[in-house]
C-alpha cells in the first residue's frame, strides 16, 4: 500500500477536519456485545494522518506514558507504508491494539497535540488502532528481531497491562520471562474488567499470543500468596516484577448493602466478561436486572451500566454524587452511554439499599447533593442537602466507586513495605524494599488507567534490565515537557 503523493502544505493540512470514527448504530449495539467503534478505513486513516503538522518539538511523545514515537508511525502511515508504521508502533508499544481502543488519548497525547490549539487534535488513538489492527492481520509482513539470550530469568506476577508490557520489553531484551496469572486466562483487567463491546477478547488474546510467540511463558491458575509465596518465587528467578493490580472492591458502607441483587463492579464485570455469563448457556450465573442502578462515574461504572443495558435492563441508570463536568469517565464512553439510552442522575448519593421480605433489592434510597469547594482531587466537594431524600426503584445495584490493594500477596511477604493504604512502596525506578523485586501499575499507584500501568511496566522493564546487567540504577533520559500540558494529562 506504499503510495507516492506530494506532501501537503501546512495550510492544506489545517483545512482537513478530524475524521469521525464509524460506530455501530446505538439502538442495535445496546442489545448486543459486538464492538461499538468499527475502526477507520484505509482512506480515512490516510486522511487523518495528513493532519499531523510534524512539529519540531514532539510534545505528543512526552504526553504518552509509554513514549510511543507518534510522529514517526503517523509519517509512515501518511506515506502509505503501513508495514513500516506497524513496525515503528510495535517497537514502542507492547499492546497497541489495546491502547488504540481504551487509552484516554484525549488526556494524554492528544491533549498536548499542537494541532488542537486551533481546532481538533490529530486522532492519534484512531490511527494507533488502525495500524495495530493492520499489524495483527499482516503479522507475516512485520519485522521479527531475535534478541541475544542473557540466561537471566524474570518472574512477572500478574498478566494485566503492566505485567504484559514488562514481559514484552524484557523478553525482547533477551531475558527468560514467566508470567504467573491467578485466573485461567491471561489479560488481567483487559479481559475481566473491560467489556467485549469496548475491547474484544480475541484482540487481547492475539496480543497475548504475540508475546508468547516472542518467548514469554504464562502459568495460569497461580495465586501468589497461595499457590506460591513471593519469597519462593524470588528464589527461582533473578528478578521479580509485581503487577497484581488493585482488585479489592470498595463498597458504600450503607445499610442494606448485603441484600441479594447488590454486586461490586469487579464481580459483575468478571462474571460477564471473563466467564461468559452474558451467554444463556454459560455455567456462571448472573442476574438480569430490569431496573439497574450503577453507583459511580468512572469508566468502570460506564462499563457496568452499559453491560446491564445489553443484558436486558429496561432502565439502566448511573447514580453519581457530583455533576456532569466532574465525571471521571472518558467523554467518548459517556457519549456512547447516553446514545444507548443510559440515564444519568447527577449530584445524588445513595444512603441505603432497600429490600423486600425475601432479601431482594427493591430500591435505592438517595439524597441530593450540592457541590462546594474543590477537594484534593480538584473536583468540587459534594455535600448532602438535608431533607432531599428520595427512593430510586431498582431490582439490582452495582457498586463501582473504586478498588484498593488486595493484601493476599503482601501478607505472604512480610519484608515488603506498603503504605497506609496497602499499596507497595518503591524507589524512583520501581524497586520495592525487597532487593530484586520491582512493582508497578495499580498495586503501586492505586486504581488508574491501562496506559499508566503500561508506562509503569515499560519503565520497570528498563530498571530490571539494568539490575540484571549490574548497572542499577538506570540512567534517566531527559523528557520533553509540553508547554500547554494540564493536570488532566496525568489523570
Amino acid at each position: 500500500m506504499n503510495e507516492e503523493r506530494p506532501p501537503l502544505t501546512k495550510k492544506e493540512r489545517m483545512a482537513i477536519d478530524r475524521v469521525v470514527m464509524p460506530e455501530q448504530d446505538p439502538e442495535l449495539r445496546a442489545i448486543n456485545f459486538r464492538e461499538v467503534n468499527q475502526g477507520l478505513t484505509y482512506q480515512l486513516a490516510l486522511l487523518e494522518a495528513q493532519r499531523c503538522l510534524e512539529c519540531p518539538k514532539e510534545y505528543c511523545i512526552a504526553g504518552c506514558p509509554v513514549s510511543v514515537n507518534i510522529p514517526r508511525f503517523i509519517r509512515f502511515l501518511r506515506d502509505g507504508d503501513v508495514a513500516a508504521a506497524a513496525n515503528s508502533l510495535l517497537a514502542d508499544n507492547a499492546l497497541p491494539c489495546v491502547t488504540g481502543r481504551v487509552c484516554p488519548q484525549e488526556t494524554q497525547c492528544e491533549l498536548v497535540c499542537l494541532r488542537g490549539k486551533t481546532g481538533e487534535p490529530v486522532a492519534i488513538g484512531y490511527l494507533e488502532r488502525y495500524v495495530a489492527d493492520w499489524a495483527q492481520a499482516h503479522a507475516d509482513e512485520l519485522e521479527h528481531a531475535t534478541a541475544t539470550r542473557t540466561r537471566k530469568s524474570v518472574g512477572v506476577i500478574g498478566s494485566g497491562p503492566a505485567g504484559l508490557t514488562a514481559a514484552g520489553e524484557l523478553v525482547h531484551r533477551g531475558h527468560d520471562v514467566t508470567i504467573f496469572e491467578a485466573f485461567h486466562a491471561a489479560g488481567g483487567v483487559l479481559i475481566y474488567g473491560i467489556p467485549e463491546f469496548r475491547l474484544p477478547k480475541d484482540i487481547v488474546q492475539a496480543e497475548v499470543d504475540r508475546l508468547k510467540e516472542a518467548g514469554v511463558k504464562i502459568e495460569p491458575n497461580a495465586i501468589i500468596g497461595k499457590t506460591f509465596t513471593l519469597p519462593e518465587l524470588r528464589e527461582r528467578f533473578d528478578a521479580i516484577f509485581v503487577a497484581v493490580g488493585a482488585g479489592l472492591p470498595v463498597f458504600m458502607n450503607v445499610p442494606g448493602e448485603n441484600l441479594k441483587g447488590v454486586y461490586s463492579a469487579n464481580e459483575y464485570l468478571t462474571r460477564v466478561n471473563l466467564m461468559g455469563a452474558w451467554n444463556e448457556e454459560s455455567d456462571t450465573p448472573i442476574l438480569h436486572g430490569r431496573r439497574v442502578a450503577v453507583v459511580g462515574g468512572g469508566n468502570v461504572a460506564m462499563d457496568s451500566v452499559r453491560t446491564a443495558r445489553r443484558l436486558g435492563a429496561s432502565e439502566s441508570t448511573i447514580v453519581y454524587r457530583r455533576g456532569r463536568e466532574e465525571l471521571p469517565a472518558r467523554i467518548e464512553e459517556v457519549h456512547h452511554a447516553e446514545a444507548e439510552g443510559i440515564e444519568f442522575k447527577f449530584q445524588v448519593a445513595p444512603v441505603e439499599v432497600i429490600g423486600d421480605e425475601q432479601g431482594w433489592v427493591t430500591g435505592l434510597r438517595c439524597i441530593e447533593m450540592s457541590l462546594g469547594e474543590p477537594d484534593a482531587s480538584g473536583r468540587r466537594r459534594p455535600e448532602p442537602i438535608p431533607g432531599s431524600e428520595f427512593e430510586l426503584p431498582c431490582d439490582m445495584v452495582v457498586v463501582a466507586i473504586g478498588t484498593r490493594a488486595n493484601p493476599l500477596l503482601t501478607a505472604s511477604a512480610p519484608d515488603l513495605v506498603v503504605n497506609e493504604r496497602g499499596y507497595l512502596q518503591t524507589d524512583a525506578h520501581g524497586m520495592t524494599s525487597m532487593p530484586g523485586v520491582f512493582a508497578g501499575g495499580d498495586i503501586v499507584r492505586g486504581a488508574a488507567t491501562v496506559i499508566l500501568a503500561m508506562g509503569d511496566g515499560k519503565r520497570a522493564a528498563g530498571a530490571i534490565d539494568a539490575y540484571l546487567n549490574g548497572t542499577y540504577p538506570p540512567e534517566e533520559k531527559p523528557a520533553v515537557e509540553p508547554r500547554h500540558r494540564s493536570a488532566a494529562a496525568t489523570a
